[in-house]
């Protein structure tokens, strides 16, 4: 750990809150923040929300030093804040809560105003500064707002039907009661304590909300937690009072039966410790117990659940990192996902949600695929879909076009079998989702999502992780979303695209359609009659700074490519490599050492139909050699399912003229959208076979 130095100027924020703030480059913007939001006075929104509060939770340390945190309850009215400077607290703690014994003039504690309802939540550091019987006084050293993440909805009933006396029971590790209380618990309060200093507002105590989804709490054995730190302010009260003071203690609340459970114990941050599986989490921090106590029947309050913080419902929790972990490794395998809804979202898309089996949570990034095998009419049949949900939704989701065929080419086998003969409680067999044309957390720019026909399925899974994160990090990056399409009922997911940009400012979009319906209005249901084009492009793109993804028919992509390098975006921002290699014809000059590997002239069979034909470089790929000839081998790069043109390799060698995803292919197949034949140093004429899957 990194040796801290305290600040040489005043600062609402102490030596290991900066600490921590500079670790992740915001202690300038921090100081800035906090010396506006972090005040040495109540405002009067503060005196009011705790005016009405029946219930506060409060950290504090008892005479060894160790944190605690409790709950006191009483009549609204009970917190009363006469003046800005000063709170009075007019209750006396449970019998059995060390509260009753630090409630003396000088201590310092921290107090949560909390509405679980409303989700408001406000925090305040004071000391005491009087105390008689039955009231307390405080004079307010810090005072600033929290927001509601992660703070799930509770409804508060006035009273307990039949309120017992306390029952106290002391505790040193944890029974298999008190294990499974706190597995399963979705709150918890945490205290920590630094020891005061005169002049120092920034140190004292503090109490703090934490939440996510049941599980998100690892008991490791009899007495230590491994607990997960969520993104949030930025102020790291309570992390940087752990590396001042690395003690905390923990208060669980029974909200249906009124018990509590505190600990108090020692703290360790896991810096160096990383858990890849669990999502959501910035680092984690452990909980070693010391001693802790059980009071049953200790509230007069009861409350009933209302709904998780779409924070918490975005984050993991173990038992879902567990799953994660298991589908990891059984990334080569088919496995049995059931159909468990179908929906149309256009005249030839369907979408179909896949249930994956109960142990096993796929790891997907935004825009992979799935591999999904079927037996149609005898014979095993695969292809792979863009994943269009995104990663923190509930069920993966398929939107498959129907290719229903014309007069030259024939239906398509899978997705017809789909579109036709899959049910809601069919089960598909399914491999581990696989690409890389992904978005990724590296890339910061502002978000260009391009896109024309069935290419948009993975921009809604681009598009809906970029606002599910930033509801989670608070912190949403620009996107300019653009599609085309030939008519708006074979437009796809129009309503779920409108429905983000409504909800989020930092979402612009644009709708082409080449031959609108004649009812539809022009400015209200699209915004471009035609194709998308280069003055389109310039019109309005906010930035050439920007991470462009660009999916679609070959035409399209090529030609989308062409005019965005014509506008100056770099050829290294355009990401479009997994939907059809052979269709995106960049700048970049092809790597020598494949040039020379390439054969100049070859022999091109391909089964089952047995057909032999001459190839050069000037036929280009497998699979526009065999276009050229009449032959149709199934394929779905140009309309994003990479993958669906692979092939056997019989005979010879190929090579590669624009990078694959290793992924997608084994030693023995091809790719026949972007393969040519490699060079053959024993004869003249390289010879390649290839047995084509039927279509």
């Amino acid at each position: 750990m990194n040796t801290i130095t305290p600040s040489k100027t005043a600062s609402p924020f102490h030596a290991g809150e900066h600490h921590l703030q500079r670790q992740l480059g915001v202690r300038e913007s921090m100081e800035q923040f906090g010396s506006k939001v972090i005040r040495d006075y109540l405002p009067e929104q503060h005196q009011d929300f705790y005016h009405h509060l029946p219930y506060v939770i409060i950290g504090h340390a008892d005479s060894q030093g160790w944190p605690w945190a409790s709950v006191l309850c009483g009549e609204p009215g009970f917190l009363h804040s006469p003046d800005p400077d000063h709170l009075n607290i007019h209750a006396t703690p449970v019998a059995g809560d060390p509260l009753q014994h630090i409630l003396q003039p000088g201590a310092h504690i921290g107090l949560l105003g909390i509405d679980l309802r409303t989700r408001r939540r406000n925090r305040l550091a004071a000391h005491i500064t009087e105390s008689r019987k039955g009231t307390v006084q405080l004079r307010a050293d810090q005072s600033f707002g929290n927001c509601p993440q992660y703070i799930q909805a509770r409804t508060l009933s006035t009273s307990a039907p039949h309120h017992s006396s306390p029952e106290t029971q002391l505790i040193h590790q944890f029974d298999q009661h008190t294990r499974t209380f706190i597995e399963q618990s979705d709150t918890f309060f945490v205290a920590s304590y630094v020891p005061a200093q005169k002049g120092d507002a920034s140190r004292g105590a503090d109490v703090s909300h934490r939440g996510g989804q049941p599980g998100f709490i690892r008991v490791d054995n009899t007495r230590k937690l491994t607990i997960p730190d969520y993104p949030g302010n930025h102020h790291f009260n309570t992390l940087g009072n752990f590396i001042e003071n690395p003690k905390a203690g923990l208060l669980f609340i029974d909200f249906e039966r009124g018990h509590v459970l505190m600990l108090t114990g020692r703290v360790a941050i896991l810096e160096e410790v990383d858990h890849p599986y669990y999502k959501g989490a910035e680092r984690f921090w452990t909980f070693t117990l010391e001693h802790g106590r059980w009071i049953k029947n200790a509230l007069p309050l009861r409350w009933h659940f209302d709904e998780y913080s779409p924070n918490s419902l975005l984050a993991g929790n173990w038992a879902h990192a567990a799953a994660a972990q298991k589908a990891d490794t059984l990334r080569d395998q088919w496995l049995d996902y059931q159909v468990v809804r179908i929906q149309q979202e256009s005249l030839q898309v369907k979408s179909f949600y896949l249930q994956p089996p109960a142990d096993i949570s796929p790891d997907v990034k935004p825009g992979q695929f799935l591999t999904v095998k079927a037996t149609i009419d005898g014979k095993e049949h695969s292809r792979t879909y863009t994943v269009s949900s995104a990663p923190a939704d509930t069920l993966l989701r398929i939107s498959v076009k129907h290719e229903q065929g014309s007069a030259t080419i024939p239906p398509g086998v899978f997705s017809s079998y789909l579109h036709q003969s899959v049910a809601t409680g069919s089960t598909l067999q399914v491999k581990m989702p696989r690409g890389e044309f992904v978005l990724t957390e590296e890339l910061q720019k502002p978000v260009l999502l391009l896109s024309a026909g069935i290419g948009i399925t993975p921009m809604l899974a681009m598009a809906r992780h970029i606002f599910q994160e930033g509801l989670r990090t608070r912190t949403v990056r620009p996107v300019l979303f653009i599609h085309s399409a030939r008519s708006a009922g074979e437009r796809a997911f129009y309503d779920d695209i409108m429905k983000l940009a409504d909800h989020h400012p930092a979402f612009k979009t644009v709708w082409a359609l080449s031959q609108p319906e004649h009812y539809l209005v022009l400015g209200r249901e699209y915004d471009v009659q035609g194709r998308i084009n280069k003055a389109l492009l310039q019109n309005h793109l906010p930035t050439t700074e920007l991470d462009v993804f660009l999916c679609g028919p070959g035409g399209f992509m090529q030609a989308q490519y062409d005019a965005l390098r014509a506008l100056a975006v770099a050829d290294s921002d355009i990401y479009a490599e997994s939907f059809g290699p052979s269709s995106l014809q960049r700048e970049q000059t092809e790597d020598p050492e494949i040039a020379n590997n390439t054969a100049r002239r070859a022999v091109v069979t391909f089964h089952p139909d047995d057909v032999e034909l001459q190839w050069s470089t000037e036929d280009g790929s497998l699979l526009e050699l065999a276009e050229a000839h009449g032959l149709h081998p199934p394929f779905g790069c140009r309309q994003g399912q990479c993958g669906e043109c692979k092939a056997r390799l019989l005979q010879g060698k190929i090579n590669y003229r624009t990078p694959v995803n290793a992924t997608l292919v084994d030693q023995e197949e091809v790719l026949l959208c972007c393969a040519v034949p490699a060079d053959d140093p024993a004869s003249d004429t390289a010879r390649v076979a290839v047995k084509v899957s039927e279509h």
